[in-house]
């Protein structure tokens, strides 16, 4: 019996933008104590610290180097939130340290995607489970508090009486990344394709399976998918992005997709088919950041659009200042009638996707997403770009997933 801890202190790795998103949803978790960061940057690491003060989640210390957090006394479980091309990196080096005693920790998070490519995925199950360490995967938008209410209540007044739910559409859409490696295809792993489907496929996987099944209990029987690029590419953006950040980021001749669409075939324990669409975009140009959500039935549906707010603001032209993202994420003007999202990290499912997992390493349980519900999804992901890129529907199991680097990702 594993004994449950009073508190669980966490390490974070990465101190960039999602770093910050975690650490606000961490002022709703209770039982939790921030004690460590590291990321290349000293700067970036010191401002992280001081949030961490400014919010009061404990004393946090800043560490020069990855092997200095992960051996830190006052460390029992880190989140990996570094850039796609460093993680599997991070785990190797958390697998040594704990294989030759050097390391305390316990659990480990990764935030969205689990890995770049299928092997790369499978390399970080084996680690963390050689290593013998709690894991949990971080995919939001499972933990939004629409789709915890949505779910809850669909399945146990519709469903129990009119049968399963049987389709699940998934949109995301914004007008483009924050840091330059998104936009970089060998780095990110691909285009929006990887960076936002692998979001819209695990919430609706999330939403058709039943409370309490086990998460292998839908099977994947198909993918067909499409990307394209309808907006970055055109000469007038490429050089926009070229100015905003420098050289690595060239479209004109290594674009990333920027659209992305996807159908996924399942099957049910019972041999019933059901399907998920979803799309993702880099090139939606609205109030900000828009996800939507829908949940099918034989007599029922589930609707949600994160900029359907209860609460909007209009300000005239009089009203001037600087850019920002204060009232939604990927905000996109300053002036109008704006939708505000009062609570971003619990609306996207930040703040209950961290206390899950916090509870679930405090008390030696398997958090509802593991690294094994990570590697599902890249499966899913390489389907799809490779759907993409022979023009045919995908079939699994498909072996040749084991070792496939979508186009946009492949060296130059």
């Amino acid at each position: 019996m594993v004994e449950t801890r009073e508190r669980l202190r966490v390490g974070f790795v990465g101190s960039g933008f999602i770093a910050h998103f975690h650490l606000k949803s961490m002022v709703g978790v209770r039982n939790v104590d921030v004690t460590g960061v590291y990321s290349r940057s000293a700067g970036k690491r010191q401002r992280f610290a001081d949030a961490v003060t400014e919010f009061g989640l404990g004393h946090c210390r800043t560490h020069a180097t990855l092997e200095a957090l992960l051996e830190a006394d006052d460390v029992d479980a880190i989140w990996i939130l570094s850039p796609n091309d460093t993680r599997l990196d991070v785990m190797k080096a958390l697998h040594a340290a704990k294989k030759a005693g050097r390391s305390k920790i316990f659990a480990v998070a990764c935030e969205k995607p689990l890995a770049r490519t299928v092997a790369e995925a499978r390399e970080m199950v084996r680690l963390v489970e050689d290593a013998g360490l709690n894991h949990g995967y971080l995919e939001n938008q499972v933990f939004s508090t629409p789709v915890l209410r949505g779910k809850e209540i669909v399945w146990r007044r519709a469903a129990s009486t009119t049968g399963r739910p049987y389709l699940a559409r998934a949109a995301e859409e914004h007008s483009g990344p924050h840091e330059p490696w998104f936009w970089q295809g060998d780095r990110q792993g691909g285009g929006v394709l990887s960076d936002m489907m692998c979001h819209s496929v695990e919430v609706a996987r999330h939403l058709l399976t039943a409370p309490g099944a086990k998460r292998g209990s839908l099977r994947v029987k198909a993918v067909n998918g499409t990307v394209a690029n309808l907006k970055w590419t055109r000469p007038h953006y490429a050089d926009q992005l070229k100015a905003r950040f420098g050289a690595e980021v060239d479209y004109r001749n290594r674009p990333s997709e920027d659209f992305a669409r996807a159908t996924v075939e399942l099957e049910d324990e019972d041999g019933n088919d059901l399907m998920i669409e979803a799309t993702t975009s880099w090139a939606y140009v609205g109030a900000g950041l828009r996800i939507q959500l829908e949940l099918l039935g034989p007599e029922y549906a589930m609707e949600f659009n994160s900029l359907s707010t209860g609460l909007k603001v209009f300000m005239s032209r009089a009203v001037t200042g600087s850019e920002g993202e204060d009232l939604v994420e990927k905000q996109n003007a300053e002036q109008g009638l704006m939708p505000v999202l009062e609570d971003e990290a619990g609306v996207y499912g930040y703040t209950d996707e961290n206390r899950h997992m916090v509870e679930c390493f405090r008390r030696g349980e398997t958090p509802l997403e593991t690294f094994h519900d990570g590697l599902a999804v890249v499966e899913i992901l390489m389907g799809l770009y490779m759907s993409s890129e022979l023009q045919r529907t995908v079939r699994f199991p498909e072996p040749a997933l084991e070792t496939y680097v979508p186009v946009v990702a492949r060296p130059r």
